[in-house]
């Protein structure tokens, strides 16, 4: 099975969704690595400020911190090779990585044209 490793920047708490000012990029990333591992995903989480020996202990990723420091982070590793840098993956990599099908939602419609005045449709 797929093992999906992303080591996060210093964050506030294990997801980064919490605090004042919470990034919309950690809120999506936390929703979609939910649906991940609801879907059967192996993901695990690494918080630079929580668990540094975590990022001492692995090759990989000490070599990156070396070449790129904190600022490239995160950093996402797939069954120990780096597959993403600097941003954090979305459900359609997370899901491709993992070997799991995405939904496709349908666009909605717009507004505009569906409750025209006579379309029937509202």
């Amino acid at each position: 099975m797929t093992t999906i490793q992303v080591y996060d920047p210093a964050l506030c708490c294990s997801t980064g969704v919490c605090g004042v000012e919470v990034d919309q990029a950690l809120v999506t990333f936390a929703a979609d690595v939910d649906w991940a591992t609801q879907q059967g995903a192996t993901i695990q989480r690494f918080n630079l400020a929580q668990q540094p020996m975590a990022f001492a202990e692995n090759a990989t990723v000490k070599r990156y911190l070396e070449r790129s420091g904190q600022d490239g982070l995160p950093l996402v590793l797939v069954d120990g090779d780096v597959a993403l840098a600097g941003r954090y993956p979305q459900r359609k990599e997370l899901a491709r990585w993992a070997g799991i099908g995405v939904l496709q939602m349908t666009p909605v419609a717009d507004a505009a044209s569906c409750c025209a005045p006579g379309s029937g449709c509202c």
